[in-house]
This record gives C-alpha cells, sequence and structure tokens, in this order.
C-alpha cells in the first residue's frame, strides 16, 4: 500500500460555543435576582446602557422643572387667592370666638376649645405644619418615607444573650470565654464548639471552661448552649425541676422514643403505662430548638416570574411578573452624538459597546419569551390540576414541553430551574409540574407520582388507632381506585413523606389516644 499527502476540501456544519452564546444560556438558568445583577454589571461596563428612569420619579423632577422655571407671576389666580382667603378669613381668625360661634349656629355642634391651654392660644398654620412635615428625615421634595424606619428592629440570639453575660459572669476572662461561645452558636441555640479545644486557645483551664459553660447553660432562653438534643431537654427540665431518675432515663433513651417502643421505655424508666404518658407531654412541651425564636437572617418571599389568572373565556391566563422583568435601555442619541469623532480607538470601542447593548435586549427578550412559551405549555397541560387540584395533576416529562414548543429538553431543563408560577391553587415551582408516570389498572389513563403521594398520604390521614392500614391495604385502596402500585414502591414514597410505618402509628395513635381519654 502506498502511502502520499493529499490536500483535500471538505464542508462541515457544527455548532460553536462562542462567549456570548456561553452568556445566552447562562441568562435563561439564571433567576431574576441575578439577571438584575448581571445587568448591573453591564450597565457598569457599557457606557451605552442605562437603566430606564421610574414613572413616578419622572414625573416628580418634570413637575419640580416646571415649578422651577415657571415665573413668579404666572402661577397666580384671582380665583385661587380669593378662595385662599376665604378660608384663612374662617379659619385663622384673629376673632376665633365669632367665628366658632357662627359654625356652631349653621352646622348645629359644639366647636368650643374643650381643652384650652395655659398659656395664650397659639395658632399653628398650615404652612408651618408642610414645613414641619418636610423637616423630618425622608420626607423631603418629591421623596416617600419608608414605613420600615417605624419598624422595630428584631433582637439576634447572639445580641440577646449579650445583654444577660454581664450580669452572669462579672470576671472578663470569664467574659471573654463567654463570647467565644456565644460566636460559635448555630441557628437552633446549639454549640458547635469542643470545650477542651476552646480552653487551649484560650489559655484557660478546663475546670474554668466548663464552670463558664455551666452558667451560660442557665441564661435564657432555657436551652441555649445545649451540645446534644439530650443536653438541652434536660437543661429544661432541671430548670423545671422535672430531672428525676425516670425523665432522666427517658431522656437517655430518646432514639426509642423515636421508633414509638413505649414497651421499652416503660421498662427502662421504671414507670406504668399512665406514668409514661405524663412524661412524653411534658417532653412535647420542651423546645428542642431554643435559638430558633431568633431569626439570624431576614427571610425573604419568593417572587413569581409567571402568574396565571382565570380568563373570562374559561381558560388561563398566562402573564409574566413585571417585577420580575429586567429592564434595560440602549442611549442611541449618545452613540449618535459621540461617535461623530474621528478617533479610531474611540469608535471601535463604542462599536464592540453597541454590539454588547443590542445583544444584551435580544438575549433578555429572548428569555421573557422562552419562559413565556414553555409556561404556557405547562398550563396547558396540567389544565386540570388548576381546575381541581393535586389529585388531578398529570405525569409530564421534559420531552413532552419540547416537542410542543419545538425547543430541546436542555432547554426547557433551563428554563424551569429556580423559576416559580403563581396560580390560583398556589406557588409552586416549574419543576413541581414535571412527575413521573404511573401506569393505572386496565391499561387506564396514567397517573403522577405526586397526585399518588396525595393519595397516600389522605389516606394516612384518614386513618383511626383501631384501623390502620399496612402498605398492603394501601395497595388494594390504590388499586380500586385505578392506580397499579407495587407494595415496596408505597413504603418507599411513605418514607420520603416521613411517615412512620404501620406498627409506629398503631402505637402512637393509641397512646394519643389515652392520653385524651386522661
Amino acid at each position: 500500500m502506498k502511502l502520499s499527502a493529499n490536500l483535500l476540501q471538505r464542508q462541515t456544519q457544527s455548532l460553536v460555543m462562542t462567549a456570548r452564546l456561553r452568556q445566552s444560556i447562562q441568562l435563561l438558568q439564571m433567576t431574576h435576582f441575578e439577571v438584575n445583577q448581571f445587568i448591573a454589571q453591564e450597565v457598569e461596563q457599557n457606557p451605552l446602557l442605562e437603566f430606564p428612569y421610574n414613572d413616578d420619579e419622572a414625573g416628580g423632577e418634570a413637575e419640580d422643572d416646571r415649578h422651577a422655571h415657571q415665573p413668579e407671576d404666572a402661577g397666580s389666580d384671582d380665583g385661587y387667592d380669593n378662595r385662599a382667603e376665604a378660608l384663612s378669613s374662617d379659619w385663622y381668625d384673629n376673632g376665633g370666638s365669632a367665628s366658632t360661634s357662627r359654625l356652631n349656629d349653621e352646622l348645629d355642634a359644639n366647636y368650643t376649645n374643650v381643652f384650652p391651654d395655659d398659656g395664650a392660644p397659639q395658632r399653628l398654620d398650615a404652612p408651618e405644619l408642610v414645613n414641619q412635615w418636610k423637616s423630618m428625615p425622608g420626607s423631603g421634595e418629591g421623596a416617600d418615607y419608608d414605613l420600615d424606619d417605624f419598624v422595630a428592629g428584631q433582637v439576634s440570639l447572639r445580641d440577646h444573650l449579650a445583654q444577660q453575660i454581664p450580669f452572669v459572669l462579672p470576671d472578663m476572662a470569664d467574659r471573654l470565654i463567654a463570647q467565644n461561645f456565644v460566636d460559635q452558636l448555630d441557628d437552633c441555640g446549639y454549640l458547635q464548639a469542643d470545650i477542651v479545644e476552646a480552653g487551649e486557645r484560650l489559655g484557660a483551664s478546663l475546670a474554668q471552661v466548663e464552670r463558664v459553660l455551666a452558667i451560660l447553660q442557665g441564661l435564657d432562653p432555657p436551652g441555649v448552649f445545649a451540645r446534644s438534643l439530650a443536653e438541652c431537654l434536660t437543661i429544661q427540665l432541671m430548670q423545671k425541676d422535672r430531672y428525676d431518675p425516670a425523665m432522666q432515663a427517658l431522656v437517655e433513651n430518646l432514639e426509642l422514643l423515636a421508633r414509638r417502643d413505649f414497651a421499652t421505655l416503660k421498662r427502662l424508666c421504671g414507670v406504668d403505662e399512665e406514668d409514661l404518658l405524663d412524661m412524653l407531654g411534658e417532653i412535647r412541651q420542651l423546645n428542642p430548638k431554643p435559638g430558633s425564636g431568633y431569626e439570624a437572617s431576614v427571610s425573604e418571599a419568593i417572587t413569581p416570574d409567571v402568574v396565571v389568572r382565570p380568563a373570562s373565556d374559561g381558560g388561563w391566563l398566562v402573564e409574566l411578573n413585571p417585577d420580575t422583568l429586567p429592564r434595560v435601555l440602549v442611549n442611541q442619541s449618545y452613540f449618535s452624538r459621540v461617535t461623530k469623532t474621528k478617533d479610531a480607538e474611540v469608535q471601535a470601542f463604542l462599536s464592540n459597546c453597541m454590539q454588547t447593548a443590542n445583544w444584551l435586549t435580544r438575549s433578555l427578550d429572548q428569555r421573557a419569551n422562552t419562559i413565556m412559551k414553555v409556561s404556557s405549555e405547562i398550563v396547558r397541560q396540567q389544565d386540570a390540576f388548576l381546575l381541581h387540584g393535586v389529585d388531578h395533576l398529570r405525569p409530564l416529562n421534559l420531552k413532552t414541553v419540547a416537542e410542543a414548543i419545538e425547543m430541546s429538553e436542555s432547554t426547557v431543563s433551563r428554563v424551569t430551574s429556580n423559576k416559580y408560577m403563581l396560580t390560583p391553587r398556589g406557588l409552586f415551582e416549574l419543576k413541581y409540574f414535571f412527575t413521573v408516570s404511573i401506569s393505572a389498572v386496565a391499561g387506564g389513563d396514567s397517573h403522577s407520582a405526586e397526585a399518588v403521594r396525595h393519595k397516600i398520604r389522605a389516606l394516612i390521614l384518614q386513618e383511626s388507632a383501631e384501623a390502620v392500614l399496612s402498605d398492603d391495604d394501601i395497595v388494594d385502596m390504590l388499586r380500586k381506585g385505578g392506580v397499579d402500585l407495587a407494595r415496596r414502591t408505597v413504603a418507599k414514597y411513605r418514607e420520603a413523606m416521613n411517615i412512620a410505618s404501620s406498627v409506629q402509628r398503631r402505637r402512637e395513635k393509641r397512646a394519643l389516644a389515652k392520653v385524651a381519654g386522661f
């Protein structure tokens, strides 16, 4: 075989992932908060991009400009001045008694001052009231006051503890150890620190560290600075003077309580069933997370990206939430003025900025249109869910939606990530509507996995202590309803919903029934 070098010409097609194409794909997956951050960075770098003015602010500035350029005599109106003078004569006349007497006669009411001042009567004119209001912070011309400024600040757990430490620890060395422990508290109030390591790092003895920790565990809220759930419950029981040997044995065997093994607990605690039920009632009244009442950070509400409302024709109206739509403008007039310069470097820079600005606006429009298409198709597929609830949630996958809107599955997956839809049934993530299909009995319509889980939960909630349903009973009841499901699948769904087995549920229901009977 003879080897030789040949020059061939071949034409192929390939998709090249440019930097802008990658950014467009990333924009599709971003949340509205991340998109606004990205736009803010682009506006800071690109002189041709700018945020649109708020209509209220623009209107206020225009009104201020109109008054600023208006001559003093231009705004005078004899009729208005006469009305103002008449009102002033009625309400701010020096002869106030005559005016009050006339109002009493005309309106058949008593407008006399029943709370006279000690000194001479003072008159506060309306302009003075306005000036006083304008002098308040945040109440300037064209500015609205923020109601959050009048809300009392929330006290964090660390601030609450810092107010108590000086009263129980007068020594500065002990306060230093206490502050180190406060800094290592989690949001639930548990101490996430090794006291031996803390003592070595601070140069304190183990006895001193343990003494400080014992004092800190007596602070409010009860159970704070505990290192485990058992210690947290022990601290609270000791403060209530209820930590007897029987309760100690119960706290030391919390894993048996989690398994509802009441027979073993009665034997270990040395009590009968009635005393055990009383002890369980006291345990339920304790707080396993003493620091949960103090918010470590401000919780933020989820803003929906899509809003679904009933339409007048019986269908559904799907709209993009205007509060989440990013807004950015391209300043064409500024570009036309600046490009008149003869500097080639400036023209090249501005040309690149204009291309970037046009790409950004097109990408944002394409992102909004894609979200709209995917959301509309989801609403069309899940119409029964919106009308009747989760029992009628249809099985749906990404391929079905992608084929309906003629897009790729990866694009649909990116759109549904971290996007939320507000419906008459509540607020749901877009991925919530994509569920696994479960076959039906006798070849009927398939069921959604989420709808089946809802049915299992409803069946368990309706059971009584005398007739607790086993997994096999649930399988039989589901088959009667047209759902073909294996017993192991029922057990998997039940465990995923944190529902105990039938044996544990029977023990718990009987115990609760006896507590209610007492």
